[in-house]
């Protein structure tokens, strides 16, 4: 057997991946959506301070703090002894970042460029990235 397999092989058992491809799918999607979206609050702040409610408090903060939770929970649903405490966690992050989704949809004027059916699209979609968030903290994900 090569390096290479051995090392890969041993990578993959340090993961304890759930049986079956579409749950691998699953987990490694919502690992790559988190990590790069939390990427993208440091990369592209400007945005996402312009979706914050403006009643909301310490905006440059909470997109920081957001985009971080978003990177270690994407990362953490990888590591098995995490993978239960960072879906968790990924579930109450979009609970909180849901009053950004519904102020986009309640003033679209303030987003000329996003189609209002998309704004609301939004709102529908949270639903699906909460339930996916929910999906890897269950027993089937949990080795």
């Amino acid at each position: 057997m090569s390096t290479l397999k051995k090392t890969t092989e041993g990578f993959i058992n340090l993961l304890h991946l759930p049986d079956g491809v579409w749950r691998n799918f699953v987990l490694f999607g919502l690992a790559i959506f988190f990590t790069y979206t939390g990427i993208d609050h440091f990369v592209n702040a400007e945005f996402y301070l312009s979706i914050m409610p403006p009643y909301f408090p310490l905006h440059e903060e909470a997109v920081y703090i957001s985009g971080f939770f978003e990177v270690l929970g994407g990362v953490g649903v990888l590591v098995p002894q995490f993978r239960k405490i960072a879906g968790w966690g990924l579930f109450l992050l979009l609970i909180a970042v849901y009053p950004a989704n519904i102020y986009m949809a309640i003033t679209p004027e303030a987003f000329p460029k996003i189609p209002i059916s998309l704004l609301y699209f939004r709102l529908v979609l949270q639903f699906f990235f909460l339930y996916w968030a929910y999906i890897v903290t269950r027993p089937s994900y949990i080795s």
